[in-house]
């Protein structure tokens, strides 16, 4: 089974910024691999997501002030958060689909963004 270990959540003010990693254990040739969030009442969303081939979505409410990245040395994606904004705040869970071994994903970081 694949893990995912989630790093780098916290509180941050309004028009601030933070980085989430997410290490893989394991190398794969392809894959999608990427961070959802669920904020309290609300559906799971789609926030960001990378492929092996370098393509790149966005959720339309970060498009232009979140970016995904990814180190295929350390087997870790990256999402760095700009301009954050108090909607912003939710679980963010990092997410893996490989064929064969289907949906990873961890256990969830908390982003707060407040004044």
């Amino acid at each position: 089974q694949v893990q995912l270990v989630e790093s780098g959540g916290g509180l941050v003010q309004p028009g601030e910024s933070l980085r989430l990693s997410c290490a893989a254990s394991g190398i794969f040739s392809i894959y999608i691999m990427g961070w959802y969030r669920q904020a309290p009442g609300k559906e799971r969303e789609l926030v960001a997501h990378i492929t092996s081939g370098n393509m790149t979505n966005y959720g339309a409410s970060v498009k232009g002030r979140f970016t995904i990245s990814k180190d295929n040395a350390k087997n870790t994606v990256y999402l760095q958060m700009n301009s954050l904004k108090p909607e912003d705040t939710a679980v963010y869970y990092c997410n893996l689909w490989v064929p064969v071994y289907g949906t990873s994903w961890g256990q969830g970081t908390q982003v707060t963004v407040s004044s």
